[in-house]
């Protein structure tokens, strides 16, 4: 847990006839998206979302936004929208059901859908709202109409927020491929009319703010898929997010063409294309589909994989491939395709992934080298239609790092959004919309929340560091025994180094300062065995410090008789 803004103070009551926006998440970062309005004493949640650990994390799954702000309020929260079913906008929604079991969840027919099962392996049953794109939802005092956006999932959702401090609009994740599979556009119509009507506040995804133009379409990947099918003559393995339904249908349309047979790899992928197609939202032909048993024992040349893994992650199933530890073993001339992009962070682990795949003889097909991914996130030019389109009176740029924040605020100033109306917020920074103003108003407490197996929020920053220097470093430990009556040490100390680099014949050396300061501090009265604990670790470290330059964890233990 953190307090991130110790310059800005918690902020005042809110006014009468104000909105109050506070995100716990999604700002200054990929993921992890939450934002909370309030009005009239009442909530609106919009996502709630998951964020994924990185390599100076160890040991954490999940990290979830900080519900704090929450905390003896959730009976006020009307309801939570969700805009759509990707994981750092979903992933943390049973985290704040086990808080309250009641809260509304609000959302199109598949992202309850993907909710729902998701929440079934919690064992928690939702209550649900199903909306669509052109209806409008009232929730305490908040009337919500909805729209259509375009994204790499289908059934995706803009939210137009009104109360009687103004209108704000959510874009969610959005882009605006002018040939979407489904051929569902984003609501261009829809915001042009909103924006006639008057936003007063902007809320708009900033992920690709810093890349100039507008997105490719998802069809352009169709014919690379085709070549790159084409050439391959052994197993192929694509690897994409577990909900990007359109992506999984183009595999299927061109494994069809290519008389190759498809399995699902991965738990997530195969709940969640199973939801898609009992919905209709994924079309497979019928004898397409086979289970991973049949696909090991196919001839290669006949198979397609179509697998989770994409940004590496330790154990998920194309890591495992990588790393020989999966049933699929990967051979020369297998083919893999990467279909995704690489999430900030994730940079290294992807590569690994690349590289051990290619030491086993594999040709790795990714974004850098063919066009088998277009972003699910509208660049520069898109980001400019929008602003024109809507010309907010106030704009805040979310979903995204800083740097992402900063050029869509730049982008909002191009297009006439005076500068003291666009507000740059980070994780807990309260921003309130009063008299057609925003403006930033203070601050809450608003950190980091681990999971690590089954505990939630256990994990400080303060273990993260001795987990850090446990890797990085290792450990030594020291055993002294000391007599309880007399206060002398009469075993020990016995010194062990796990991981250090240290062989154990090296303590010798040290040994006699640890006996002599030891020996000093008994002849002084110190028999406490707190301060014969600091005295060792003194003792070790600075010398461990000075002859090795290293900085392992000193164990000291005291064992009292």
């Amino acid at each position: 847990m953190s307090y991130p803004h110790p310059e800005l103070a918690p902020p005042p009551p809110l006014p009468d006839e104000g909105l109050r926006v506070v995100a716990l998440g999604g700002l200054g970062e990929i993921g992890r998206n939450m934002t909370v309005f309030e009005y009239g004493g009442r909530l609106l949640v919009v996502d709630c979302g998951v964020l994924f650990p990185e390599s100076d994390q160890p040991g954490i799954d999940l990290i979830l936004p900080d519900f704090r702000y929450l905390e003896g309020r959730l009976d006020n929260v009307e309801a939570l929208v969700l805009t759509h079913a990707h994981e750092d906008h979903i992933g943390a929604v049973p985290y704040l059901l086990r808080e309250r079991a009641g809260i509304p969840l609000v959302g199109s027919k598949l992202t309850l859908a993907m909710m729902r099962s998701k929440l079934a392996e919690h064992r928690i049953t939702p209550e649900v709202v199903e909306v669509k794109e052109g209806t409008t939802g009232t929730f305490g005092p908040f009337e919500c109409e909805f729209f259509a956006v375009n994204h790499s999932i289908p059934d995706a959702l803009a939210v137009a927020i009104k109360t009687r401090a103004g209108v704000v609009l959510h874009t969610g994740d959005f882009k605006m491929d002018q040939l979407p599979l489904d051929g569902r556009l984003t609501d261009l119509a829809g915001f042009a009319r909103l924006g006639a009507e008057g936003v007063d506040l902007l809320l708009s995804d900033s992920t690709n703010a810093e890349v100039p133009g507008i997105v490719r379409s998802e069809r352009d990947i169709a014919p690379v898929l085709g070549d790159v099918f084409a050439q391959a003559d052994q197993r192929i393995i694509v690897a994409c997010f577990a909900s990007h339904v359109h992506r999984v249908q183009q595999v299927l349309d061109t494994a069809v063409r290519h008389r190759r047979k498809v399995a699902f790899v991965g738990r997530s992928m195969v709940r969640n294309m199973g939801v898609a197609r009992d919905l209709g939202y994924l079309h497979v032909p019928g004898g397409l589909l086979i289970d991973l048993r049949e696909a090991e024992e196919m001839p290669p040349g006949d198979v397609v994989l179509i697998s989770t893994g994409s940004q590496g992650e330790p154990m998920s199933a194309l890591s495992r491939m990588a790393g020989r530890d999966h049933p699929i073993r990967i051979a020369a001339g297998d083919t893999v395709i990467l279909a995704s992009s690489l999430i900030p962070g994730n940079e290294t682990a992807v590569y690994r992934v690349i590289n051990g795949l290619t030491r086993l003889g594999a040709r790795v097909v990714h974004k850098e080298s063919s066009l088998v991914h277009v972003s699910g996130h509208a660049p520069a030019g898109e980001l400019l239609y929008l602003l024109n389109l809507v010309r907010p009176r106030n704009f805040m740029p979310v979903h995204g790092e800083w740097r992402h924040l900063r050029a869509h605020a730049r982008l909002a100033s191009l297009t006439g959004v005076p500068d003291e109306r666009i507000v740059i917020a980070e994780d807990g920074v309260v921003v309130d919309l009063v008299g057609g103003k925003a403006a930033i108003a203070g601050a809450v407490e608003c950190g980091y929340v681990y999971v690590d197996g089954l505990t939630v929020g256990e994990v400080t920053e303060s273990s993260l560091k001795d987990r850090r220097i446990l890797g990085e470093e290792g450990f030594v430990s020291v055993i002294m025994v000391v007599d309880t009556s007399s206060g002398k040490v009469v075993g020990g100390p016995e010194i062990h180094a796990r991981g250090s680099g240290i062989g154990e014949m090296a303590f010798e050396e040290v040994l006699p300062k640890v006996e002599d300061a030891l020996a000093r501090a008994t002849a002084d009265g110190i028999s406490d065995a707190h301060a014969l604990r600091q005295l060792a670790r003194r003792v070790i470290g600075k010398w461990v410090s000075d002859t090795y330059r290293r900085r392992p964890m000193i164990i000291p233990v005291v064992v009292e008789v």
